[in-house]
Parts: C-alpha cells; structure tokens; sequence
C-alpha cells in the first residue's frame, strides 16, 4: 500500500526550532514524529511512501536516508503552499491505487482493522471527539457514521467530531478529481482544504466512513508538543535511563545513552537526547535536543533544541538549535 505525507509546512507556531528542522523531525520521548508515523504505516503493510516536501526539504531527505535507508520514497515538491488539497494533488502522479494519507502534526492512535470491516466504503477518515471544536474542521455524519459535510473551525457547536488529517481513500481517482474541482475554484479562507475534495466526492455518491480514534496527540505548539513528549514517556518511549546515585527522578523520563546527567532532578516528563550534558540542574516538563549543555539552570515547561548552551536560567525557555543564554548564578 502507499502513503501520501506531507511534510512542507514551515511550522511558524514552533519557531524558532523550526527556522532549522523541520517541524515532522521535532522530537517527542527523543524521536523525531515523523518516525512513529512511519513505524506505524509499515506496521499496518504501508511499503511506499510518497513524501510532499517544502521548507527544509534537503533535511527530511538526509533524515529519510539515514534512519529508513532502501524504504521506497518519492519526493514531491510544494514549491508554494497552497493548502492540503493542492498538497495532495501534487502526488496523483505517482498514485495507483487506494491510498493513506496521513498529515503529521499529530500522533495517534488508530484502528486500522477498519479498513477490512468497511471495505465497500470509498475512503475512511478519522476523527477525535474534542471540546474545543472551533480548532479545528468538524465532520457531521449520519446514523450509520459515513460523512457528510466537513465545516473548518465552526462558531457554532454543530460537531465535535474533528478531523484529524488522518485518511484512506480507495476512489483516489474520484478525490483527485475533487481536488482539480477545488483547485479550479477561488480559495476558501486563503487555501485550498482536501476536506472541499471529499465534500466532491459524496456529492457524487462516495461513502466516507468515519472512525474515531483512542488517542490523538497533537504536536503542532510548544504545549502541546510538551504533552505529547508526557504521553509517549509515560508509554514506555525512550526507555529506561542508567543515571548515577546524584540525579533524583521524579516520574516518567527519557535520557539518550551517551547523555550524561549529574547532579540534577529530572522530571516529570523531561528527554535528553544524544550528546547532551546536564550538570547541577533541575528540568521539569522540558524537551532538551542532542548535544547541549545545561548547568546551574532550573528549566520548566521548556524546549531546548539541539547544541544548545544554558548556564544559571531560571524558568520556561524555547531556545532553537545552537542558542546560547546565560542567567544568574545559582
């Protein structure tokens, strides 16, 4: 089977980390998103994936290379970005039959048995039940759960059912006709949304089951990368670190192999990654990236990306890659 992942957005809600990585490769239990969902996809029979890139493409590839060398992939480039639907037509190329797509802000967790138990449907989409709907785009169903309209951020509570960017289509050549409807159309809210495709779909006579998901963690803004980093810890991601008699750990962490944590309280909910070096500290609810050096700092709520340089801060910090800040001595 194929997946479609775009992978092109600039990721302005996690700057400054993502002026220099791209946000799929921003770590949560210390690995990058981007490798869950695609452990996940293999797991499920996915064997090619089909990658739309844009910002920081050269990094996802090197990336791509190195950590899944000889796994089929095609780049696709979204010079401009557009929107999901334009995204996705980018791919009709190389598509030849039914079809994943998957967006990976998120991490999640789906049934994918589904597939099997509503094979006469002409996709499925997946769905959360959330409370702040007016985020997101929000599908209405019908008693039987297929879709009928997707409306983006509504002001009024007509669904909570969001759409988590998470999709199989099996008509793929009745959406990709959908998206050369959508894209022949004046944008709506500035962008060209795939939902408007499967909205082209049923109005044609496509059923699009809707599946709700067990878990749905977001990783699109620094708290809520912080709570997906909790959730993955606290699952077992990352393992189970060998610190010295000097570091107190409270609660579920992650410390990479080679990191070196001395003197320190650790946790709740904390990673260090590769290379990393964190001396006379205390870190909580804090995401630390490869090769940095904390001392003498007291770090909550806070992402710390990679050969980073910290000594006497106090607080919640977002310092991108190679960032050096000094404080107060403790």
């Amino acid at each position: 089977m194929q997946a479609i992942i775009p992978l092109a957005g600039m990721g302005t809600r996690v700057r400054p980390h993502t002026h220099t990585r791209p946000k799929p490769l921003l770590r949560v239990a210390n690995r990058p998103v981007l490798s869950y969902v695609i452990e996940q996809l293999r797991a499920e029979g996915v064997d090619e994936f089909i990658c739309i890139t844009g910002h920081l493409a050269d990094r996802i590839r090197a990336w791509m290379a190195d950590e899944f060398p000889g796994l089929p992939v095609t780049y696709v480039e979204q010079a401009t970005q557009r929107g999901t639907a334009d995204a996705i037509g980018l791919a009709e190329p190389y598509v030849r039959g039914p079809v994943l797509i998957v967006f990976v802000d998120t991490l999640f967790d789906a049934d994918f048995s589904v597939l099997h138990s509503h094979a006469d449907a002409s996709g499925i989409l997946w769905a959360k039940e959330v409370e702040d709907y007016q985020r997101y785009g929000v599908i209405l169903t019908d008693e039987a759960g297929y879709m009928k309209r997707i409306i983006e951020k509504p002001s009024e509570p007509v669904s909570k059912l969001a759409n988590i960017g998470v999709y199989y289509v099996k008509d793929h050549e009745l959406m990709f006709e959908g998206i050369r409807h959508v894209m022949d159309r004046d944008p709506h809210l500035g962008e060209y949304f795939l939902t408007d495709a499967f909205q082209y779909m049923i109005d044609r006579g496509a059923r699009l089951h809707t599946a709700e998901v067990g878990g749905w963690f977001d990783c699109g803004k620094p708290e809520t990368l912080l709570e997906t980093n909790r959730v993955m810890l606290e699952r077992g991601h990352g393992g189970d670190p060998d610190l010295p008699a000097s570091v107190t750990v409270e609660g579920a962490i992650a410390v990479a192999g080679d990191a070196i944590v001395e003197a320190s309280a650790v946790g709740p909910n904390v990673s260090i990654a590769s290379g990393s070096r964190v001396r006379g500290s205390r870190l909580r609810h804090t995401i630390v990236g490869a090769g940095s050096v904390i001392e003498d700092c007291d770090l909550v709520h806070s992402l710390v990306g990679d050969r980073v340089k910290l000594r006497g801060v106090r607080g919640k910090v977002s310092v991108g890659d190679d960032g050096v800040v000094e404080g107060e001595q403790a």
